[in-house]
């Protein structure tokens, strides 16, 4: 049977669809249009709330900035949600929200088509989008081992890692085996050194649109860095925030050509 069609399926299925817009959105605090503007913006200064939701006739039709509130009520501010504030569904997946979130840097989620929720950047602080990204990066790196693997059966691979580099796996390799762990030595390599071998590899550069190996390489070294921080517990907003972005955006469109490849990609060098 095709790779892609046993590996692929329950992996995408686990990390593309395994959490979803509700898991990290916090309920849309909403006021009745006829509010006291004063009295919303003292609420919402002391909440720390940039935006609420408005009510008409019982139902949350927009939003006010809390920067607009002055006099009157909030019905006088109202800002009705349009395309460009980006709308969300409450089933959609967290790579949805990332692509939502680069626009505006917050998205409104819909349940049952009317907004009851909002995603804000310090959402992705939450476990299970830290917990989705993980699961990403290290859906990359299997991909990059299988590949390895098939590609350089003939340990070629090694020719293309500096000699410190190989040493440290093989050190490694050396430990594991102490430890009765019987691996091979690719299963050693650090992530980057996965991701420096397949740089080296026009068909894996062409099935991720990447027009060189610096492109590759630095492609590698963001969701790298990423990993990091995430392994660590250390923040990841704001300072992650364009990592994010770009590591989501390329996802879905990288795992399709991937995937779509594998059966071709897992084939040694030369045999097409």
């Amino acid at each position: 049977m095709p790779w892609r069609d046993t590996q692929s399926a329950r992996l995408r299925r686990l990390f593309l669809d395994g959490f979803s817009a509700m898991d990290v959105a916090e309920p849309l605090v909403s006021f009745d249009d006829t509010a006291d503007a004063r009295e919303v913006r003292s609420f919402m200064v002391a909440k720390d709330f940039d935006l609420v939701g408005v009510r008409q006739t019982g139902l949350v039709n927009g939003y006010v900035r809390r920067e607009d509130l002055m006099s009157g009520c909030c019905g006088d501010y109202i800002q009705p949600f349009t395309p460009g504030d980006d709308l969300v569904p409450d089933t959609a997946n967290l790579t949805e929200v990332v692509k939502s979130l680069a626009i505006n840097k917050r998205c409104f989620v819909t349940i049952l088509d009317r907004v009851g929720a909002i995603v804000t950047l310090n959402d992705l602080e939450k476990p299970p989008m830290r917990m989705f990204l993980f699961g990403i990066i290290t859906l990359a790196e299997m991909l990059m081992t299988e590949i390895i693997r098939h590609r350089y059966r003939d340990g070629s691979w090694q020719n293309l890692l500096s000699a410190q580099r190989l040493d440290k796996a093989k050190q490694l390799q050396k430990e594991r085996s102490r430890r009765g762990q019987n691996v091979d030595l690719i299963d050693c390599l650090q992530y980057g050194d996965k991701g420096w071998i397949l740089s080296y590899d026009d068909d894996v550069r062409e099935a991720l649109g990447h027009q060189s190996r610096k492109e590759s390489r630095r492609a590698v070294k963001e969701l790298e860095h990423l990993r990091n921080n995430l392994a660590h517990t250390q923040e990841i907003i704001p300072t992650g925030w364009e990592r994010i972005v770009i590591a989501c955006g390329r996802l879905e469109r990288n795992l399709e050509n991937i995937v779509e490849r594998m059966n071709f990609l897992i084939q040694p060098k030369g045999t097409g």
